[in-house]
């Protein structure tokens, strides 16, 4: 196998250039999370407090509107606790053993509250749908009431993570749960309001089906990001054709193959690739550049590049992907 490596990780290192490469080109994208701590603090203190309250409501008025609610509260209060774990985790040092670090726990994080709240859902339907065979009577101000609380505290909690949402799939989940919550609790505020004045017991599980509904949309999105995310696919915001031609472009680069490229966690991005570069090893300072331009155009901050001079003994990889390009 005639060529070198140059492992856009190591390489960078010996420049001063470290580990989120993006840092250095003013990208800043890599480490979304690291200042979300104190939102997820907030965020799941003041939620968990809410859920008590909403939950003990529900149990003493009889509303299962207000404890799907809880539920779905809750659920959310245990995805909060997951993404910022995952976050947590994700910030800490590569080990010789870890030696991506543990970024990808942030993907599992992602994935873990995905099913977590299908649990709920399945929980949540179960015991609707017995509801509605025989509706209790509930009492509608305390609903309305306590469900009102629940808007502000939960739009409170979205705008705490609405500003890193294009960033980080975890702290977008956040956002859309909360996001999510503040309707779901002004759809119980109405559910009281109708009860109160028609007195009609089957608004009651009716608003909590929509609940389910919501959190189901909500949950389907999250699941499935998540789960392309766990099998390495290619980011949704990478095209991989663009890439390709990007480094079919650089001087002397003849053809490409064994392209790679899989997200590391919720925030970052890594790629592995062959260059066939006939007129020789193009040096450091080639491999720099093509460090900084695959940062700055695609935001994939680890890139490692295996220059081959194309003289028939090219290192093939005979497995997926090995085809591309």
């Amino acid at each position: 196998m005639s060529g070198h490596h140059a492992h856009g990780h190591h390489h960078g290192h010996a420049h001063g250039h470290g580990h989120g490469h993006a840092h250095a080109h003013g990208l800043g994208h890599s480490h979304a999370p690291a200042d979300f701590g104190r939102a997820f603090a907030i965020g799941t203190a003041l939620n968990i407090a809410f859920v008590v309250i909403e939950g003990g409501t529900g149990l003493w008025t009889n509303s299962m509107a207000l404890l799907a609610d809880a539920g779905h509260n809750l659920s959310d209060v245990l995805g909060l606790l997951i993404a910022w774990v995952g976050a947590e985790l994700g910030k800490r040092p590569a080990t010789p053993r870890f030696t991506y670090g543990l970024g990808a726990s942030s993907i599992l994080a992602a994935l873990a509250n995905a099913l977590l709240l299908l649990i709920a859902i399945g929980a949540i339907l179960l015991e609707t749908i017995q509801r509605f065979a025989d509706p209790p009577a509930v009492a509608p101000i305390p609903v309305m009431l306590v469900a009102g609380a629940g808007i502000l505290v939960n739009l409170g909690t979205a705008l705490l993570f609405a500003r890193g949402r294009d960033h980080d799939i975890n702290v977008r989940g956040a956002y859309l749960h909360m996001a999510a919550d503040a309707a779901v609790s002004a759809a119980v505020v109405v559910a009281g309001a109708l009860i109160w004045w028609t007195g009609l017991r089957w608004i009651d599980p009716a608003i909590s089906l929509v609940v389910v509904v919501v959190i189901l949309v909500g949950t389907w999105g999250l699941l499935r990001e998540s789960l392309t995310m766990a099998l390495q696919a290619v980011p949704d915001r990478i095209d991989l054709d663009a890439v390709e031609q990007a480094l079919l472009a650089q001087p002397g680069v003849a053809r490409v193959h064994d392209l790679h490229v899989w997200p590391m966690s919720t925030t970052e991005t890594a790629l592995t690739a062959h260059l066939v570069m006939p007129a020789g090893h193009p040096g450091d300072a080639f491999l720099l550049h093509l460090q900084q331009r695959l940062a700055h155009d695609f935001r994939i901050e680890h890139s490692t590049v295996q220059i081959e001079l194309g003289n028939g003994a090219e290192c093939r990889m005979h497995g997926p992907g090995s085809g591309h390009g």
